[in-house]
């Protein structure tokens, strides 16, 4: 077995054998999926019941208002429920006031609506409660204060409201993503979701990865554990042993996730989707995906592992190397710069260009493979570069690993680092 595979295969089996690894490659997923479905879901099996009392000067909108509230109990299924307390203005406004805040304070009601007599003109209506946090109700009780205000002046106007509304009605969007293996009808969501996460796992998985290569270089140097190493293999076998193995725990890492989503997503398969509330999709994760997935994480995870385990072969401790490490995160980080715009359209100029550009290649060709399959030759050049660049990065990294991995004492130069790559 060459010196490679022995420092692969003890990198391997160290950090598979950690619990940090099984926390990690456990936890990730369930937070992702946490996140992704549980707000939907909570939504949906919420109840929202809310006492108000109303106080209408206007004399025609709390009756109307009554109705209007009564119908989107009956559309949510009681989800969202008003019990509505018509008020009458008899007393004096201030002392009426006061003793609907008393009733407020003293839970008797949750809140309490002052509809002044130029409220359709005005355009505003008081809303009065204890807590001011629930902006779900709020948005219900304002929708169906505005419907019956419209309703109001359109009637007041000598026009027919209810005709109005039936012609002036919106159109709701339903989605169908085309396929080459057929269109199947999905929700921007799903699409959005599946983008994102797998956005997100990569720069996550590359910053995260990159560290650790950066961290056992150091590790290795400051124990002086590297200097026994070089004395049995040489130097470019104990970083490539060294990349490889960290790469291996990665790709078993991102198989599991993986394959755990292919087979909570896969059609038949949909074991969340009885749990899912009506209109939320799961994203699938198709075959191609999950391919360039996996190649993409590769890339990304030698181009930048090599420029940290360049860093960590160069410095003596983690303080000194942070400073030029922090330059592989600022190109790590920019490609969040362009997510939003490459995400609404994956085949504009900015996305292309972008994705072809080496340090973005990973998280940007993602980012557009997730939301449309780009055309064949886009992929293949990206790798291309991406590829020439890790061998570049690599060649880089060897040089100054060979000489700086035994060299101790002062933080080294740019002017230094510079003759240790010329020399080496």
């Amino acid at each position: 077995m060459s010196g490679t595979a022995i420092i692969a295969k003890r990198e391997y089996a160290a950090r598979i054998r950690s619990k940090g690894f099984w926390i990690s490659t456990i936890a990730l997923p369930v937070l992702m999926a946490a996140w992704a479905i549980l707000p939907s879901l909570i939504l949906s099996k919420t109840k929202a019941d809310h006492r108000l009392a109303v106080v209408d000067l206007t004399g025609t909108l709390a009756s109307r208002l009554s109705d209007e509230l009564a119908g989107i109990a009956e559309r949510t299924g009681d989800r969202v429920f008003f019990d509505l307390e018509l008020v009458e203005a008899s007393t004096p406004h201030e002392e009426l006031r006061d003793d609907l805040d008393r009733r407020a304070l003293a839970q008797e009601i949750d809140a309490w609506l002052w509809i002044e007599a130029d409220a359709l003109e005005d355009g505003l209506v008081e809303y009065h409660a204890e807590s001011l946090s629930n902006f779900i109700t709020q948005s219900a009780l304002e929708r169906a204060l505005s419907r019956v205000a419209r309703r109001e002046r359109f009637a007041r106007a000598g026009f027919d409201a209810t005709a109005i509304e039936e012609l002036s009605g919106s159109i709701d969007l339903e989605t169908v993503k085309v396929a080459a293996d057929g269109s199947r009808e999905g929700g921007g969501f799903a699409g959005f979701a599946l983008a994102v996460g797998l956005f997100i796992i990569l720069y996550t998985t590359t910053l995260i990865y990159g560290q650790q290569v950066m961290l056992g270089v150091l590790d290795e140097k400051s124990s002086r554990v590297v200097e026994v190493l070089v004395s049995s293999v040489k130097p470019i076998e104990l970083l490539g042993g060294k990349l490889i193995g960290i790469g291996l725990i990665g790709l078993t890492q991102l198989s599991i996730w993986l394959l755990t989503a292919i087979l909570l997503t896969a059609p038949g398969l949909l074991v969340a989707g009885s749990l899912l509330p009506e209109g939320v999709n799961l994203p699938t994760i198709t075959v191609a995906i999950g391919v360039n997935f996996i190649l993409l994480f590769l890339l990304g995870y030698f181009l930048y592992s090599s420029f940290y385990a360049m860093v960590g072969s160069a410095f003596n401790n983690p303080q000194e190397a942070q400073q030029l490490a922090s330059l592989a995160v600022v190109f790590i980080v920019l490609p969040w710069i362009f997510f939003m715009p490459i995400l609404n359209d994956p085949d504009s100029t900015l996305a292309v260009v972008t994705s072809l550009i080496p340090p973005f290649t990973p998280s940007l060709m993602m980012l557009r493979i997730a939301t449309k399959m780009p055309p064949l030759w886009q992929i293949l050049l990206g790798y291309a570069l991406t590829v020439a660049a890790c061998f570049g990065m690599m060649w880089l990294s060897a040089r100054v690993y060979r000489v700086g991995i035994l060299m101790y004492g002062k933080k080294p130069t740019f002017r230094e680092l510079w003759r240790w790559i010329r020399y080496a």
